[in-house]
């Protein structure tokens, strides 16, 4: 398997992270990001101290060109100023990670059309704007680049009180074939995939009944890691056949409902 290096063609690819100023998994894809050789601009939204804190770790710890993007992702001029900052400080763009979202529990009853316009903005357009932007970009790059959105694996089995939320998430979907035949039309080296988490960064809120409850949602009895996401972006970056896919990273919950169901039904 070929590294970074060798599929973007220079000693230090760039790397935009969205979403990875506060302590979750776009933090952590941006942290393997650079283990791997990449320079890295964190992005981030409320947390920008954190994100500040995190860029001097991992310029230290991996002698890393960081530099750190702000601003709601609400905001239409938040997109360009991450992009435009990006290749200022790195004179060019070899993966974007759409790490940024949000999510909130609210009862089915009580979501408005603000709410489904604010998941929108954020969760879809957001990411949109972030890849046709640095997208652009790569179409001047001989190297191309590889985006990789994030997106959710309970689009396809969605439960209860984020209603607002998931027609975001799902569009992500949808968004990734799109843009991987839009980009690879104007430069075949662009690439755009989705990793779609499963149960991989529990908050200390959930209780150690909770926490085994989800472990027995899986087929392999556990819950993840984001350094299993971070793998994942890095393979979908590194792998240059790869192209339009979603991949489940969920242990296997996207596919399996523990209803206590062992065998087949007999039916003779």
């Amino acid at each position: 398997m070929p590294t970074l290096q060798d599929v973007f063609q220079t000693s230090t690819p760039a790397a935009i992270v969205t979403g990875s100023g506060s302590a979750r998994i776009g933090r952590v894809v941006a942290m393997h990001l650079a283990s791997l050789g990449c320079n890295i601009a964190l992005h981030a939204n409320q947390h920008i101290e954190e994100a500040e804190s995190a860029a001097a770790e991992l310029r230290k710890s991996f002698d890393r060109k960081v530099i750190v993007t702000s601003g709601s992702l609400v905001d239409d001029e938040t997109p360009h100023n991450i992009v435009q900052q990006s290749v200022q400080a790195f004179g060019r763009i070899d993966i974007l990670v759409n790490c940024a979202a949000i999510w909130s529990p609210k009862s089915f009853e009580k979501v408005s059309a603000d709410d489904l316009r604010e998941y929108f903005q954020v969760n879809t357009v957001g990411s949109f704007r972030c890849a046709q932007l640095a997208g652009l970009q790569m179409v001047s790059q001989p190297n191309g680049g590889s985006i990789v959105n994030i997106g959710d694996w309970a689009t396809t089995r969605p439960y209860l009180d984020h209603a607002a939320y998931f027609p975001s998430k799902g569009s992500i979907e949808v968004m990734t074939r799109s843009l991987a035949v839009e980009l690879a039309h104007r430069n075949p080296r662009i690439r755009v995939n989705c990793v779609q988490p499963g149960p991989v960064l529990l908050g200390p809120e959930v209780s150690q009944a909770d926490r085994q409850r989800i472990s027995e949602s899986t087929l392999i009895r556990r819950i993840g890691t984001p350094e299993h996401i971070a793998h994942a972006v890095q393979f979908l970056c590194e792998n240059d056949f790869v192209t339009g896919v979603c991949i489940p990273v969920d242990g296997g919950r996207s596919i399996y409902s523990p209803d206590g169901l062992q065998v087949g039904l007999n039916t003779g």
